[in-house]
């Protein structure tokens, strides 16, 4: 089993998420995603298989959010998700993809039901 996970280290949440995948044995690809932003096709993929659209994926109490009026629902899809290429601090997190599926791991155990 390998996982993929977008990572904050200054993430509490995102710290025991790892701490559980590396108590279940589990190999994973740290990808620090406020450093190596996804492109607008990767988050899209991301969206694809969390099944949610990119105003869900936001992380709506961020200066950005507000800085960037992202509150305005004429805004598109491709539009929010430019925004978060822009400012990836807007990205929900952890988010950790395996074989078996995409979860956002809030809480962190939410990573059990794909490893």
């Amino acid at each position: 089993m390998s996982a993929k996970i977008y990572h904050n280290p200054r993430c509490t949440k995102s710290r025991l998420t790892l701490a559980i995948l590396e108590e279940k044995g589990v190999d994973f690809q740290i990808i620090k995603y406020l450093d190596d932003t996804p492109t607008a096709e990767e988050i899209k993929a991301l969206l694809k298989d969390l099944d949610m659209d990119a105003r869900t994926l936001m992380r709506t109490h961020e200066a950005p959010y507000k800085d960037n009026n992202l509150a305005d629902e004429s805004l598109s899809e491709d539009d929010l998700i430019q925004a978060m290429v822009d400012n990836p601090i807007l990205i929900e997190r952890p988010i950790v993809k395996t074989d078996k599926g995409t979860v956002i791991a809030r809480p962190p155990e939410n990573v059990l039901a794909i490893i």
